[in-house]
């Protein structure tokens, strides 16, 4: 089995099929979506290919180590992944293929009116161990 990421990205992809941002829906929409993640994740991990996944709060600042003393810590200019990441899921499954079958389900998830949100979710796998060069 392979472990993806999947990537639920606020900006930076292409536009959704339905494209109302979360911030405009109605609670019940909210709720609809919400329910929706809930339920594709309970079903995955029926089948054993759930490994975690989180909707990710939108505060965050970025933090470095500056030496000696307490880290500097900002809050841009850049683009931070708090600004562009809403939340991931992390899947272990057997084939490319069925990570690409389930990021096409999870992208279905309810938005605005009810409709799928046909949003764009950025697969990545993991990386496998580094190999072990002998000589």
């Amino acid at each position: 089995m392979a472990k993806y990421l999947l990537l639920k990205h606020y900006r930076g992809a292409p536009a959704a099929t339905n494209d109302v941002p979360m911030d405009q829906w109605t609670p019940d929409e909210v709720a609809a979506h919400e329910r929706y993640m809930r339920d594709f994740a309970v079903r995955l991990v029926g089948t054993g290919e759930f490994v975690d996944g989180q909707a990710l709060s939108p505060d965050g600042v970025f933090v470095r180590s500056d030496g000696a003393g307490r880290p500097p810590v900002t809050d841009g200019p850049f683009a931070e992944t708090k600004d562009l990441i809403a939340g991931w899921m992390v899947i272990d499954v057997d084939t490319y293929e069925r990570a690409v079958e389930l990021a096409g389900e999870l992208s279905a998830a309810p938005g605005a009116g009810g409709r799928p949100v046909g949003e764009w979710l950025e697969l990545r796998p993991f990386m496998c161990a580094l190999p072990t060069i002998t000589e």
